[in-house]
């Protein structure tokens, strides 16, 4: 059976992958959105179907002042006495020698649920993970040296967890660190995502090598003893950081499983980038792989040679009268909202997004696209470079401060937002509301660019009267958008081309790990009770080579929506 690599497309970074039964269980990582720590199963690993979310993760369900790209990182995904557990670092801190982590641990019994309340577990950094072995459970986590001066990442560390049960059930809440912390290996260069496989009487110890960009890589370690010592292998066993023609490039933060008629099979993060003038970008961020593993010597290496990642491999024929569709499919419309594959950042729906009416959207305005705290903001992740996206959005703002529309989102930072809002009459200067009897003012359209350096309005046009159809089309790194009348004519272009690759781990100063997506969004700034009403939600991504064509000028396209 032929598979086409990333199998999981768009932003799900950081694959911790495991076979229970006839099925494969994958989580990633899901940083600043909710739902929390998305989870995916297969039984071919080529079809691959949405299979819920850690809910539980986050104490309190909220994420409120995270920056961009903190919160869940790497969670890694087991199987043990009977349930499914997950263990993972919430991040407060980004870019500090600190990172400010929490080490918290789930149980289920199965893989939809219902997960624990999260129990925080000692950790030593972030990227932890369990290993159980011989009815035993051990912790691995990188080791996090913040003292000024340190090494800061510190090398590999494993400590043994005693964890009680219950009528069967793993009471993770009453568990506690036995015996002393072993560290494992430690080197010179960064290496992290620890994760072990046992096998023929070694303990193989996988490690993501390099950090998450283009140096990214996966190294092997091995011991006959599970504290060590580890031999490391001579060079990486997967990794892009020497030709950058390679397809998908990034790859690194792998792990080991192996299928029910005995091959092996790597999972890994990977990332397709566009061509800019400024070099690669990588819009749709760090996505999963799989490549088929050979074992030489005892050491695990890529199926087809060498250590680059193959877009299309062949993986056993299983029986598929019970796999679902893609993960590529289309994705859902307003139908499926506010539930996955809709995320909302840094806590879950509440009352501000009404969805009681089918196929429609209210939301709520409250904070700016640059608060790291209350957005009212829903969207989807953009899982091809080839995308198209319309809404209709029936609003009536009365101040600059109530605004709401259509957003190509990265972060706070990084963002094209076309929103219906208030503005001075024409030909007035920006001078504070002016309140008058008459209202004052008119309705408009703007395009504005969140960008590093500070935001930037693109394009201010008068709105038209009654609910406004907006479209933005994605082509590689270049995207374009159109507003107009919903009931009346085509509509007409609004700024100039976009440059879609600034939404990416790429561009910027800082660290930076999600991808891109496409939503809608409402502020209100005066007393958070503006809301607006989201209808006739279409978007498509569309995989490359089937669908590349270039935009019209017109933008008077049209365009297939999601059924």
């Amino acid at each position: 059976m032929r598979l086409v690599n990333p199998v999981v497309r768009g932003f799900a970074p950081d694959p911790s992958v495991i076979r229970v039964g006839e099925w494969y269980y994958l989580a990633t990582s899901s940083f600043e959105w909710f739902p929390t720590i998305p989870l995916s199963r297969s039984r071919d690993l080529v079809h691959w179907e949405h299979a819920g979310n850690v809910d539980t993760a986050v104490p309190g369900r909220s994420l409120l002042g995270v920056p961009d790209s903190g919160g869940i990182w790497a969670p890694a995904l087991s199987h043990a006495d009977g349930h499914f557990w997950i263990v993972y670092s919430i991040v407060r801190s980004v870019g500090t020698r600190f990172f400010d982590t929490e080490t918290y641990v789930c149980t289920a019994p199965d893989i939809g649920g219902p997960w624990s309340a999260p129990a925080r577990v000692p950790g030593h950094g972030f990227d932890p993970s369990l290993f159980h072995h011989d009815g035993r459970h051990y912790l691995l986590n990188l080791q996090n040296d913040c003292r000024v001066g340190g090494r800061r990442f510190g090398g590999i560390v494993l400590t043994e967890l005693e964890v009680p049960t219950h009528d069967g059930v793993p009471d993770v809440g009453a568990a506690r660190v036995t015996g002393p912390t072993h560290l494992l290996l430690q080197r010179d260069e960064l290496v992290e995502g620890p994760k072990i496989t046992a096998k023929d009487g070694w303990f193989y110890l996988l490690l993501a090598q390099g950090g998450t960009g283009v140096e990214h890589g996966v190294l092997m370690a091995r011991s006959r003893s599970l504290t060590g010592p580890y031999e490391v292998d001579d060079g990486a066993m997967l990794t892009t950081r020497d030709d950058p023609a390679v397809p998908l490039q990034k790859a690194g933060h792998g792990e080991l499983v192996q299928a029910p008629t005995g091959e092996w099979f790597l999972t890994h993060l990977a990332s397709r980038p566009v061509r800019t003038p400024d070099g690669p970008r990588n819009p749709l961020g760090r996505e999963t792989a799989v490549q088929p593993v050979a074992w030489v010597d005892d050491w695990p290496r890529l199926a087809h040679g060498g250590w680059h990642p193959d877009v299309e491999v062949e993986v056993p024929d299983v029986a598929t009268s019970h796999v679902r569709a893609p993960a590529t499919d289309a994705p859902a419309g307003f139908e499926a909202a506010p539930h996955w594959p809709w995320s909302t950042l840094r806590e879950p729906p509440g009352p501000w997004c009404d969805t009681s009416q089918p196929g429609r959207v209210r939301l709520r305005g409250r904070m700016s696209a640059e608060s790291l705290w209350q957005q009212a903001f829903l969207g989807q992740r953009l899982t091809e470079h080839t995308a198209e996206v319309e809404v209709t959005v029936d609003a009536d703002p009365h101040t600059f401060t109530q605004s709401a529309g259509l957003v190509l989102w990265y972060n706070t930072t990084s963002y094209f937002q076309l929103h219906v809002t208030w503005a001075e009459p024409a030909g007035e200067s920006q001078a504070g509301q002016q309140w008058r009897p008459d209202g004052g003012g008119r309705r408009v359209l703007v395009l504005e660019h969140g960008h590093p350096d500070g935001a930037r309005v693109l394009e201010t046009v008068d709105a038209p009267e009654g609910p406004v159809r907006m479209r933005a089309q994605v082509d590689g790194a270049d995207a374009r958008v159109w507003a107009g009348a919903a009931d009346a004519g085509p509509l007409r272009r609004v700024g100039p081309d976009l440059d879609l690759s600034e939404l990416s781990d790429d561009f910027g100063p800082r660290l930076r790990f999600t991808g891109a997506f496409a939503g809608i969004s409402a502020v209100d700034l005066l007393e958070g009770a503006f809301t607006a009403d989201f209808s006739d939600w279409s978007f498509r991504c569309v995989p490359e080579p089937l669908f590349r064509r270039p935009m019209s000028p017109e933008g008077d396209v049209d365009t297939p929506g999601s059924e």
